[in-house]
């Protein structure tokens, strides 16, 4: 069965880069550029691991990572933010997101990351 990645990020640039290679990578992806629905969304795809870009719309990446870190069944899943903002080392540990990656990224790197956290 295939890995599933969740992509939170309000970028349609990113998300399209995102989708293409973490698809042909093998992985099931599905996305949303708002984290208004962040819960139901989670609990609809059920991911492996989520990429959580901090300026999403709506209640933002932090306040959505915290969301998904007090719910009981989704605390569990790894979250990487993704992000250009130069405090994004402390927006990861506010938010208790697992790691982060910064923007502009190399696929290359965000590729093994993703792959550590499915393989631990």
């Amino acid at each position: 069965m295939k890995k599933r990645v969740m992509i939170f990020d309000d970028d349609e640039a990113i998300l399209e880069v995102l989708q293409l290679v973490l698809s042909n990578a093998g992985y099931e992806i599905e996305v949303s550029n708002t984290s208004n629905d962040v819960l139901a969304d989670v609990s609809a795809f059920q991911p492996d691991i989520i990429l959580m870009d901090h300026h999403i719309p709506a209640i933002g990446g932090i306040e959505a990572t915290r969301l998904l870190r007090e719910h009981g069944d989704f605390g569990r899943i790894p979250v990487l933010y993704v992000s250009a903002s130069n405090n994004i080392e402390k927006y990861k540990e506010t938010s208790g997101a697992d790691d982060y990656i910064k923007k502009p990224f190399d696929i290359d790197h965000l590729e093994a990351k993703i792959a550590n956290y499915l393989t631990t």
